[in-house]
């Protein structure tokens, strides 16, 4: 009987530890209303393509004489200054390479792009204080 007793109170203290673990993992940040999903992806705010790094979305506005790459945390606009992007553009058999300067709240190149629906792009960005990623997009 004991040792009933006691495996049931290690499992209770178990079942609990992983609750308040857990439940400590979101402090910090708001995941919106309760219906909202878990998932970061957000609908594009500046009409382009996001994708979604480390719960960090990346906005693609991709334009036949502009390139924006709006980079956002829950929301709000990451500081950029001292950030880099570059770009590798795939389309239509064509391989370019863009580097992104920081513009106020994104990342922007100016010319004339190649760009067209299914056209494949590869960011890399860095940030001040935060590792470089990988980004990849797929123009719609």
């Amino acid at each position: 009987m004991k040792n009933h007793l006691m495996l049931i109170s290690a499992g209770l203290f178990a079942w609990s530890s992983a609750t308040l673990a857990a439940a400590d993992d979101h402090k910090g940040h708001d995941h919106g209303p309760k219906t909202a999903s878990h998932a970061h992806a957000e609908k594009p705010i500046h009409g382009g393509v996001v994708s979604v790094v480390k719960d960090v979305n990346y906005e693609l506005v991709a334009k036949a004489d502009s390139i924006s790459l709006y980079v956002t945390d829950h929301g709000k606009a990451i500081e950029l200054v001292g950030g880099t992007a570059k770009l590798t553009i795939l389309s239509g058999g064509e391989r370019s390479d863009v580097t992104l300067t920081p513009a106020g709240e994104r990342f922007e190149a100016k010319g004339n792009f190649k760009l067209g629906a299914g056209a494949k792009v590869a960011a890399q960005v860095s940030l001040p204080s935060k590792a470089a990623v990988a980004v990849r997009f797929t123009l719609k």
